[in-house]
């Protein structure tokens, strides 16, 4: 299991991550990022994808 930490503060909502991991991260009826806090291992090279494409880097893979 891979562990995703999204610093709330810093998301704009863009929703880049979730075109790179459809899996774990969200928009809400509100446009709200949701995301889940741990991943399969399967995932890892999705949630990366996503990390490489936040415009304001707020999302991290805890290890």
């Amino acid at each position: 299991m891979i562990k995703i930490n999204v610093d709330m503060t810093k998301c704009q909502h863009y929703g880049m991550c979730v075109f790179e991991a459809p899996n774990v991260f969200k928009l809400n009826t509100d446009d709200k990022l949701e995301y889940t806090a741990t991943a399969e291992d399967s995932e890892r090279a999705n949630v990366e994808a996503a990390v490489d494409v936040c415009p304001m880097q707020a999302i991290f893979i805890v290890d």
